[in-house]
């Protein structure tokens, strides 16, 4: 089975390599600076998703679940309405159908965003 994904975002997992023409021990401070760096990165988003989110459970995850299932059933339910009588869609139409699908497209980045930021620690998520 083909996934396809329509996220305009784009993230690369680049990771330290260094530069052949420094020495070890340049080398060696440039990692701890670049190990600094993304310490920070984690804690200012730990600090800050905790404050805007709260701690994550399982009833939100729930939430943001059966939202994108109510955005996708509407979005389909919608096409399959215009599919009825088939004739080239109004522009209104049209519109209508992407903003469903927008929304649809939407709820479920944000899940995956919310996820994400469990795995990365950067949101808590009660032991059980």
């Amino acid at each position: 089975m083909s996934v396809t994904r329509t996220s305009s975002v784009r993230r690369s997992h680049d990771h330290f390599e260094p530069d052949g023409s420094l020495d070890p021990q340049a080398q060696k401070r440039l990692r701890g600076h670049i190990e600094q760096i993304d310490y920070t990165a984690y804690a200012s988003n730990r600090e800050v998703i905790g404050q805007m989110l709260g701690q994550a459970d399982a009833a939100k995850f729930q939430k943001l679940a059966v939202a994108a299932a109510v955005a996708r059933s509407q979005w389909v339910a919608q096409a399959l309405a215009l599919s009825e009588n088939p004739r080239p869609l109004t522009v209104q139409e049209t519109e209508r159908l992407g903003a469903l699908r927008s929304a649809y497209e939407e709820l479920t980045e944000a899940y995956e965003a919310m996820r994400r930021m469990v795995e990365r620690g950067y949101l808590t998520f009660p032991a059980t």
